[in-house]
């Protein structure tokens, strides 16, 4: 692990379609990210906020500029590579937990290592599960879980191989108001006490004030960063976005 930023765009642009029925959904993005950070992006709908994601994460290669996960070049992996980096250094917290219905809340954490071909380390997993409060409730399945409990797993699951980023794609979009509370300030505190580093897609000021930067998107260029955001000021800036418009 080096000590750079933990993710960086250099002049991303990612174009769908081509001719005259192309759609640019990012144009020329160029940012790096800290370690141990928490960054928000934010921007209406159709900014191109989830292909930031993608392409930051390589779930989608750029058209073209180049994205870095630490000191790897994500742009130019090829598919299998990237599929092997995001197993390693890469967690996942979706909007849908994505939970195997099947499997305990253990099993379902250790997954990601199943898949990568680690050794499962009983304590480590024990660990997490305590971190998002939930080793108690290791041997159930999702079904006997509280859509904030089946979310915590979610995240214990993205923590689980101690990856360099863990992204969120609206992590608290299916939460009623306090159950989203108590994700976000647990996504705060593996920021502040684990020095892990999260960036989280949002279309709510609220969430985005857990963030240290929230970074603006629109028409997909990056148009703006607030740091120490509050939801009051996030809530502005979106409405000068014209996203609630």
């Amino acid at each position: 692990m080096s000590d750079g930023p933990a993710l960086r765009l250099d002049g991303v642009s990612k174009v769908y379609g081509r001719n005259g029925s192309a759609v640019r959904a990012l144009d020329g993005v160029s940012v790096a990210i800290p370690r141990g950070s928490f960054t928000a992006v934010m921007g209406p709908s159709g900014s191109g906020k989830s292909t930031f994601l993608h392409c930051a994460a390589g779930l989608d290669r750029a058209t073209s500029g180049t994205a870095w996960l630490g000191s790897t070049e994500v742009s130019g992996l090829s598919e299998r590579r990237a599929t092997e980096l995001r197993r390693e250094r890469v967690g996942f917290v979706f909007q849908a937990f994505n939970l195997v219905p099947a499997l305990t809340v253990r099993h379902n954490v250790e997954l990601p290592l199943r898949l990568a071909g680690r050794r499962i380390d009983r304590r480590r997993v024990d660990e997490v599960l305590a971190r998002v409060g939930l080793l108690e409730k290791r041997d159930v399945r999702p079904a006997q879980l509280s859509g904030g409990q089946q979310q915590r797993v979610a995240v214990a699951r993205a923590l689980i191989t101690r990856p360099d980023v863990i992204f969120g794609d609206e992590p608290t979009g299916a939460l009623d108001t306090m159950t989203a509370k108590s994700v976000l300030e647990l996504l705060r505190g593996i920021v502040g006490d684990g020095g892990q580093t999260v960036v989280m897609v949002t279309h709510d000021p609220v969430a985005a004030s857990y963030a240290d930067t929230v970074l603006f998107l629109a028409d997909g260029r990056l148009v703006g960063e607030l740091a120490e955001p509050t939801a009051e000021r996030v809530a502005d800036r979106m409405t000068r976005l014209g996203a609630w418009a």
